[in-house]
């Protein structure tokens, strides 16, 4: 059973003569000086007629004041999350590393990209995938999505079926360990075929995706990828077939973003649509990031932006920055 002490979280020694004097003065007791200080719990309470009612008579002001606040000029706590993606920046990292690395950068999430050092793949076993979710659901790290390397875009309809099957089998797998979603892909236009009859094809293998997801709580999210198929009109003629709610868009940050009639117009092709964000290296001045954001907020995304960016020898340096500029666009720092 826990003392008075411990539930109040008071330690004789550990307060300050100011505090213990307030303390005491409040309740009829008199002040104090080193030698009283430095005396053991139950000399401390007999001299200071200090018994438990004391600590009902604390107000947070007072505890408040001997606690000493981290400084931060940060406006307001982002509606938008920050994450990593394990390619590249943590590809050699088992989960310990991806939990204290993310906690110690302030970034709340992972997508899990396959066959890097994490090992989160299908041939784990029940309890295995058991002890991934712990060690995530202990953390402040959110295990947000796995991001496989499957798509739907091959005129081999045998391979497109084995592509959907595993597809589904990592859909098993993200639930098991905790996550939300996964990732998928198109990843270019075969020459052989029209381009109409290959978007139709990716919308009518992710609907039934999407209705498969849909049983075991879990989105599927298209990332904007590939020769051709990374143009932004097209990801949404995908989107219009498929036309199930548990499908949706990572939007990938790419510069074909621009194209056409443009970035907002672009954006607002699928932005109903956006599940989760890539986002490169914020000081790239090629592309629109800090109106990237702003549309987000906007549109009053509350999902992942992962941060997509190569290794370093100093990651978790990379990483502050990356959040201090990702905040800065924003306008909260």
């Amino acid at each position: 059973m826990r003392s008075p002490w411990q539930r109040s979280r008071i330690v004789p020694g550990s307060i300050s003569i100011g505090l213990y004097n307030e303390l005491a003065l409040r309740c009829g007791g008199s002040r104090a000086n080193d030698s009283i200080m430095k005396s053991s719990r139950r000399k401390f309470l007999t001299k200071t007629s200090l018994g438990i009612g004391v600590f009902g008579l604390l107000d947070n002001s007072l505890l408040a004041a001997e606690v000493p606040k981290k400084m931060t000029f940060l406006k307001r706590q982002p509606r938008i999350k920050l994450g990593t993606v394990t390619y590249n920046l943590a590809k050699d990292w088992d989960i310990p590393t991806i939990i204290k690395n993310c906690t110690e950068a302030q970034f709340d999430g992972v997508e899990l990209r396959t066959t890097h050092a994490h090992g989160v793949e299908v041939t784990l076993s029940k309890e295995q995938r058991v002890a991934v979710k712990k060690q995530f659901s202990d953390s402040p790290v959110l295990l947000w999505s796995l991001g496989s390397a499957f798509d739907y875009h091959t005129p081999d309809q045998t391979k497109l079926r084995k592509d959907i099957e595993a597809t589904k089998e990592y859909i098993i797998l993200a639930r098991d360990v905790g996550a939300t979603g996964v990732k998928v892909r198109p990843n270019g236009l075969p020459k052989e075929v029209p381009v109409e009859k290959t978007l139709e094809q990716i919308g009518r293998s992710l609907q039934e995706l999407g209705k498969f997801a849909a049983g075991y709580n879990q989105q599927i999210r298209l990332e904007v990828h590939g020769p051709g198929t990374s143009s932004l009109p097209y990801i949404r003629k995908i989107m219009d077939v498929a036309d199930h709610p548990n499908v949706g868009v990572c939007w990938n940050s790419n510069q074909t973003d621009l194209e056409g009639q443009g970035f907002d117009a672009n954006f607002d092709l699928v932005k109903h649509k956006i599940f989760t964000v890539h986002m490169r290296d914020l000081f790239l001045e090629e592309y629109p990031f800090r109106k990237l954001l702003t549309r987000l907020n906007e549109i009053d995304f509350s999902g992942f932006t992962f941060a997509e960016i190569p290794e370093s020898a100093d990651p978790v340096r990379v990483m502050k920055y990356f959040r201090a500029l990702w905040l800065a666009y924003q306008g909260l720092l």
